[in-house]
C-alpha cells in the first residue's frame, strides 16, 4: 500500500516512535546543542531546535518523553559550554589571531567580549537566549580567567533555564489542540525562520565580496 501525501508530510511519520528518524531524535537534539554551544559553530539552531524538540515531546506518538528531553537538553548544552571554556583557557589571546573562516568571523568573538565585559558572570545566566553570544562567552570566560567553579555554577544555571525552558514552552504549545493539528506547516515556519540569519550573513558576506571585486576591478 503506498503513502497517503498527508502521510509523508506528517512530521510524526518521520520522526515519531516507530518512525524511521525516531530514534535519532534524542541523540540528535544533544549532538547539535553541543556542537553549537562548545565548538565554536554559531549558526545551528539551537534555540528553534529545542522549541521543536517540545512540540514533537507533546505528540501522543513521542519517541521521547519532555522528562529525558528536557534534562538532557540542558545536559549537552552545559558539557557543550565546558568544552568551549576549556578552549578558551588552553588557546587565549590566540583566537583574536585566528583569521575569519565560513562560520567563524572575529567579530562574533569581539561582540561576546563586549557583552562579557559590559555584564560580568551574569552573562552566562543571559548568553544562552542570545544567539552567536551563546557560543562564544565560555570561551571569554576561559580566556579572562574566570575561576572555574564560578563559571561552573553561572553556566549550569543559564544551561538548566535555556535547554529545559524552551524545550517545557514547546511542550506545553504542543498540548494545544491547534498546534496538534497543525504540525507540520508550524515547524516548517519555524525551519525555514532558523535559517534566516545564516541565509542574511551569507548574503551579506556575498555582496561584500562582489563589491570589493568590483571597486578592485
Amino acid at each position: 500500500m503506498g503513502l497517503a501525501p498527508t502521510d509523508v508530510m506528517d512530521p510524526m511519520y518521520w520522526l515519531g516512535e516507530g518512525g524511521l528518524f525516531g530514534g535519532a531524535v534524542l541523540a540528535g537534539v544533544m549532538v547539535i546543542v553541543f556542537i553549537e554551544t562548545g565548538l565554536l559553530f554559531p549558526f545551528l539552531p539551537g534555540d528553534t531546535l529545542l522549541f521543536s524538540a517540545g512540540l514533537i515531546a507533546a505528540q501522543p506518538n513521542s519517541p521521547v518523553s519532555i522528562q529525558v528531553l528536557a534534562p538532557c537538553a540542558a545536559l549537552a548544552a552545559l558539557l557543550g559550554s565546558q568544552c568551549g571554556y576549556f578552549i578558551g583557557r588552553r588557546l587565549g589571546p590566540a583566537l583574536f589571531k585566528k583569521e575569519d573562516a565560513r562560520f567563524f568571523k572575529q567579530r562574533y568573538l569581539t561582540a561576546s567580549r563586549d557583552f562579557f565585559d559590559r555584564h560580568g558572570p551574569k552573562t552566562l545566566l543571559i548568553a544562552q537566549f542570545v544567539g552567536v553570544v551563546r557560543t562564544f562567552t565560555p570561551v571569554i570566560a576561559g580566556m579572562s580567567g574566570m575561576r572555574y567553579p564560578i563559571f561552573l555554577l553561572y553556566n549550569a544555571i543559564g544551561s538548566a533555564a535555556w535547554g529545559v525552558g524552551l524545550t517545557i514552552v514547546g511542550y506545553f504549545l504542543g498540548n494545544i489542540a491547534f498546534v496538534g493539528e497543525h504540525l507540520d506547516i508550524i515547524i516548517l515556519i519555524i525551519a525555514v525562520l532558523s535559517t534566516l540569519p545564516a541565509a542574511a550573513t551569507a548574503a551579506k558576506v556575498y555582496l561584500e565580496k562582489r563589491r570589493a571585486v568590483t571597486e578592485n576591478g
